[in-house]
């Protein structure tokens, strides 16, 4: 028996908790049979590709990511168990092997991998090397990891075969940042959460907050809290009104005439507005909340038979930007009529591309090339025959909310150029009769990103990702008006151009009515996060290739022994 003199330990206590933020662990396997200088050489290559990673890697605020490496050199079981424990002192939670000679699988890294839970993200790369040799176990590794059912990525790239201290090649360390980035992703966001205010806004299905899916896919959470709540915190004026005051007049500097206010009521529905960010901004600050939306119509600001107040533009946009009155932020992806699959999509983009703002659209008007030359022909505007709005057409993204500020410029711009083009009219009473201020701007040409969006199916129970390359376009400003008058001229307009996909094919394949685009997002990333999160890749364009070096990651093992990436996410 125990002596009662034994007592548990009190943890201390904490003022807040702060989410785990991941740690990357590099380790080299090896063949202890080897001499000393090829030991020597494997303990070099540890540090080294731990050092490539190291400050390559950040968080949506620009935190970098953690990275730290073992110079025990994981020869079998002991020293799996030493550089195990050693990793998990440290906070590992994402693997990285890099072996330079051969070793025996399950005493290694297996022996390790296995003191550390199911879904630990698992890279190996390593160089061509012929001398010992690292490749022939990278193989053999992945080939045991995948046949017991485990997902592993592998990275065959090159370092020198020979010296004693290697640099690896920018494209193998492109694609092991690339990884990173997804299995960081994966990984920080889990236990994380959402805060949705209201329920499905205007009975769209395809924006549904599916609960338990998205919590067993994902980790995710979503707290969902009633309009009424904020409505009532706006009453009350439960906000720091200096800094209400502080944040109008950063508003009324950046935009000034170009905010339109007509009368001492339109001023204070604005404020209201703006009283909203705060709001919001303080309740999920207390939630650790990683995004959030807002549902607005129809119960907040369009219902009649209700005291309708003011639509949330601002504050959406606010959210989604890199900036606010307060200086340099993180974006905080925030979707407009509580769209939970819009606001996944954003949120997954916006920490694959380290932090770029996400833009919210309505998948508004899809223009074919035809249909661009006959409205410029009937304005009386050339148009270049070879312009590529005519040769593939465009789609007009447009919405009443979420849209980024940052879009209304190219990256990189500073804060006054961005607001420059930033226009704030009144919001259409018809849609909106709480008032208020929409945001509107048109997105400059020459922005390249991802354009894509989240679905989920219940038959499969399944999130599939619909996605394509794209970028941004512009056409002669009198047919860029008309176009827009055409949709809603006080709302963000986009035009967005598809890679491989033909406007028929966007037209049908459409999972749902809105769509979102991040700037610099490599296709590797959002592909190896979907392989780490058994996210479905829906690419239906007759146009791209199954496979496109140097774009695309190499499929990863599991998925040819199973069928394909379909049939393995499925198993």
């Amino acid at each position: 028996m125990p002596s009662k003199a034994i007592k548990a330990t009190c943890l201390p206590k904490l003022a807040k908790a702060t989410p785990h933020i991941p740690v990357i662990g590099v380790f080299a396997p090896c063949d202890p049979r080897v001499d000393a200088a090829s030991r020597s050489r494997a303990q070099n290559i540890a540090s080294m590709v731990a050092d490539t990673i190291c400050g390559q890697v950040v968080l949506p605020d620009k935190q970098p990511v953690s990275v730290v490496y073992s110079d025990v050199l994981v020869d079998g079981e002991a020293q799996a168990d030493i550089v195990a424990r050693q990793f998990r002192e440290a906070g590992v939670n994402v693997l990285v092997c890099a072996p330079d000679t051969w070793a025996f699988p399950q005493l290694t890294t297996i022996s390790l991998l296995q003191q550390f839970p199911k879904d630990t993200p698992l890279n190996i790369t390593c160089g061509n090397s012929g001398p010992k040799p690292g490749v022939v176990y990278a193989h053999a590794l992945a080939g045991a990891i995948s046949q017991y059912g485990k997902l592993v990525h592998l990275n065959v790239g090159n370092w020198p075969d020979t010296g004693q201290n290697p640099k690896m090649s920018a494209a193998t360390a492109a694609a092991l940042v690339d990884w990173c980035y997804a299995a960081v992703t994966a990984v920080a966001l889990r236990g994380r959460r959402m805060m949705i205010f209201g329920h499905d806004s205007m009975g769209m299905e395809t924006a549904l907050a599916h609960i338990l899916p998205t919590r067993n896919a994902f980790g995710l959470e979503i707290t969902r809290l009633d309009m009424k709540l904020l409505a009532d915190m706006l009453s009350k004026e439960a906000y720091d009104k200096k800094e209400l005051k502080a944040l109008r007049g950063w508003i009324d500097a950046h935009i000034g005439k170009r905010l339109e206010i007509k009368t001492d009521a339109d001023s204070k529905r604005f404020d209201q507005s703006l009283a909203m960010y705060l709001i919001n901004r303080d309740l999920m600050a207390e939630l650790n909340a990683v995004g959030g939306g807002f549902m607005s119509q129809l119960e907040w600001g369009s219902d009649k038979r209700g005291l309708p107040l003011p639509v949330a533009d601002a504050m959406e946009s606010m959210f989604n930007s890199t900036f606010d009155h307060n200086g340099p932020k993180a974006p905080l992806p925030y979707a407009t009529e509580a769209d939970v699959q819009g606001l996944l999509t954003m949120l997954f983009y916006t920490w694959l591309s380290g932090g770029n703002p996400p833009l919210f659209m309505d998948f508004r008007k899809v223009w074919e090339g035809w249909e661009i030359k006959e409205l410029a022909k009937t304005l009386g505007v050339k148009v270049n025959p070879k312009a590529d709005f005519i040769v593939k057409g465009l789609v007009d993204g447009d919405n009443s909310g979420s849209a980024a500020f940052n879009w209304a410029a190219k990256p990189g711009a500073s804060v006054k150029e961005i607001l420059k083009g930033v226009l704030m009219p009144l919001a259409d009473p018809g849609y909106f009769a709480g008032g208020g201020n929409s945001v509107t701007f048109i997105t400059p040409a020459g922005i390249d990103g991802l354009a894509g969006r989240m679905a989920y199916s219940a038959l499969n129970n399944k999130f599939s990702m619909f996605w394509d390359q794209a970028y941004t376009t512009s056409v002669p400003a009198k047919l860029g008006k008309a176009m827009c008058d055409l949709t809603t001229p006080t709302w963000p307009h986009t035009f967005v151009v598809p890679k491989y996909a033909s406007m028929l094919e966007y037209k049908q394949y459409a999972p749902a009515n809105h769509f979102h685009m991040t700037w610099n997002l490599p296709v590797s990333r959002l592909q190896y996060w979907m392989d780490l999160t058994g996210t479905l890749s829906i690419t239906p364009w007759s146009a791209r290739p199954a496979f496109v070096e140097g774009i695309d990651r190499p499929q990863p093992l599991i998925h040819l022994l199973n069928g394909g990436e379909y049939a393995a996410k499925i198993l």
